[in-house]
């Protein structure tokens, strides 16, 4: 079993909209400032000028007063579908999936942490983030926002 174990969360939505649009704006992590409550900006690392597989990021992120740099790496880019990546400082792996439906799209946004967290984070998230009660809750609510802001920016 992992160390420091974190739930699998999940939030969906229906779009009416395209699912080749929707794809077109979630498959560029660069965007994800546009919408997430919680990132200010994300930029390619290394040069790249494209979200590949394989492409590294840096994101900037903010919860209030408490700012902080998260790096992630893409792992999983299938075309049309679902981009994911993972967060080296915390070991989630987020991931957007696009599906087509009778009105349009369901976009479904997780976070699944299989091989548990740091000990650091746990430290971070009791210390500066209300404890792993608050921080689920605070991460399922900024989900939602982020799904409902992407789902506006296409309709």
């Amino acid at each position: 079993m992992p160390s420091n174990p974190q739930p699998v969360l999940e939030e969906s939505i229906d779009i009416a909209a395209a699912p080749e649009a929707v794809w077109t704006m979630v498959s560029d992590v660069r965007r994800m400032a546009e919408w997430s409550p919680q990132v200010e900006s994300t930029r390619l690392r290394n040069g790249a000028d494209q979200v590949v597989q394989g492409v590294e990021f840096t994101n900037l992120n903010n919860n209030g007063t408490f700012q902080w740099k998260t790096h992630g790496t893409v792992v999983r880019l299938d075309s049309g579908r679902e981009i994911a990546f993972r967060i080296q400082e915390n070991w989630a792996i987020w991931s957007l999936r696009v599906e087509p439906t009778l009105g349009g799209t369901k976009l479904t946004q997780r976070r699944e942490s299989p091989d548990g967290s740091p000990d650091g984070t746990v430290h971070v998230i009791d210390a500066y983030l209300g404890g792993q009660d608050t921080f689920t809750e605070s991460m399922r609510d900024g989900m939602r926002q982020t799904l409902r802001a992407i789902k506006a920016a296409a309709e």
